[in-house]
C-alpha cells in the first residue's frame, strides 16, 4: 500500500526539510491541504527538495478558480518536479462556495467533469503546440496566444484527482479522473458494498483499469508508540466521526450499519451548539468501523483489515519526537499491504 504524508503548510519554511525528510524515510507522496492556506506554495517548495517522491495537492478547491489558472499552477509544479505533481481537486459543499469563495453552485459533479475535461484540453495544446478548442456548457476555452502558451513539458500531464462523497462526484472521479479521494467518512462495508461496486461499473464503462486508478482514503488512522498515544489519537478520530455523522448527507453510511438513529441524535446535538457532548455517543465500536488503531507494531496488520484490497494509499503522520527508525520501518510495513493501484497510465 502506498503512503503519504501532510505538508506543514502552515510554514514554507518548514516544507523543504519535511519533504527531504518524507523522501528518505521512503514515503510514496508528500500532500498539502487547503484549509487555511494555499495549497500550491508548499508542494513548489518541496518539489525543489526532492527527486523521487510524488506531490499532491489534496485537495484545492476548483470552482473558485479557473481551470487556466489551476492548469498553469499544475505545469510548473510538473515541470519544476520532472513530472512528480498529481493535481487533486474538490468542490467543497454549496455553502462555501456560494458563502465564502461568492461562486455559483451548479451541477457540481457535472461541472467537476468538464472541469477535468478543461484541464486536459488546455494540457494537450501546451504540449502538443494545437489549437485550444474545448466547447462544453460550463467552460469554454478558445485562444491560446503563443506568448501565454508555456513550452511542452516532455512528461505525461499531470495526473488528476477527485474528491468524491457521493455517488455523482465518484462517477466523475472514475469517468474522467485518475484517481479518487474517498471522504474519511467511511467504513469498510461501505467501501466494499457502495463505493468499490460503483466505481467499478464506472471505470468499465470508460474502458479504465482499475490498475492505472487510484483509490485514496476512505477512513482514519489512530497510531502511535504506546497504547496511551494511540488512545489519544483514537478520542480525535471519535469527535471527527461525531462531527461528520450529525451531517444528514452522510447518513448513509451509518443507515447501513443500523446506526441511523445515531445520525439523528448527533444532529440534534449539533443545531443546539452542543459540540462537545456529541463524541460521547460514539462507542469504541462503532469507532473502530471507521478506523485502523494499534500501535507502530500492529498498524500494518489493522490497515489491511481496514483498507486491504479496496484503497491503494493511505496517509499517516508521525509526532517530531518519532525516531527516524521508527518512523521507517512503520511506512516499510504499511508499504507491504497488497493494493491494486500499478501507477498512472497501468493496465
Amino acid at each position: 500500500m502506498r503512503v503519504s504524508m501532510v505538508l506543514p503548510v502552515e510554514d514554507w519554511r518548514a516544507c523543504p526539510e519535511a519533504a527531504r525528510e518524507a523522501e528518505a524515510d521512503g514515503f510514496d507522496a508528500v500532500t498539502a491541504n487547503e484549509l487555511r492556506h494555499d495549497p500550491f506554495a508548499p508542494l513548489a517548495f518541496a518539489a525543489l527538495a526532492t527527486s523521487r517522491v510524488q506531490l499532491a495537492s489534496s485537495v484545492a478547491i476548483a470552482f473558485p478558480r479557473s481551470p487556466m489558472i489551476v492548469a498553469n499552477q499544475a505545469w510548473d509544479l510538473a515541470r519544476h518536479s520532472a513530472g512528480r505533481f498529481v493535481l487533486g481537486l474538490g468542490s467543497q459543499v454549496k455553502a462555501h462556495n456560494e458563502r465564502r469563495f461568492s461562486t455559483p453552485w451548479i451541477a457540481p459533479a457535472a461541472r467537476m467533469g468538464e472541469y477535468v475535461e478543461s484541464l486536459r484540453a488546455i494540457f494537450r495544446c501546451w504540449e502538443t503546440g494545437g489549437p485550444l478548442d474545448h466547447r462544453g456548457k460550463y467552460y469554454n476555452f478558445t485562444l491560446m496566444t503563443p506568448e501565454f502558451r508555456p513550452p511542452p513539458l516532455g512528461v505525461p500531464a499531470p495526473p488528476i484527482a477527485l474528491a468524491a462523497v457521493g455517488p455523482l462526484m465518484q462517477r466523475a472521479a472514475a469517468r474522467h479522473a485518475d484517481s479518487v479521494r474517498l471522504h474519511g467518512f467511511a467504513t469498510r462495508a461501505y467501501l466494499e458494498q457502495v463505493v468499490e461496486p460503483k466505481l467499478a461499473a464506472e471505470l468499465e464503462e470508460a474502458g479504465k483499469p482499475r490498475a492505472g486508478f487510484e483509490v485514496t482514503g476512505g477512513g482514519f488512522i489512530a497510531t502511535g508508540p504506546n497504547r496511551t498515544a494511540v488512545a489519544a489519537a483514537a478520542e480525535k478520530i471519535r469527535y471527527r466521526v461525531a462531527f461528520y455523522g450529525s451531517t444528514p448527507a452522510y447518513r448513509g453510511v451509518f443507515d447501513l450499519h443500523g446506526l441511523s438513529d445515531l445520525g439523528v441524535r448527533l444532529n440534534a446535538l449539533s443545531r443546539e451548539g452542543k459540540w462537545s457532548e456529541m463524541a460521547a455517543l460514539v462507542s469504541d465500536e462503532t469507532l473502530d468501523l471507521f478506523c485502523a488503531r494499534a500501535d507502530y507494531d500492529g498498524i500494518a496488520a489493522a490497515i489491511g483489515r481496514r483498507f486491504g484490497g479496496l484503497v491503494d494509499t493511505v496517509s499517516i503522520e508521525f509526532p517530531p519526537d518519532t525516531p527516524t527508525p521508527t518512523r521507517r520501518a512503520v511506512v516499510a510495513a504499511i508499504q507491504a499491504v497488497p493494493h491494486r493501484f500499478a501507477g498512472f497510465g497501468a493496465g
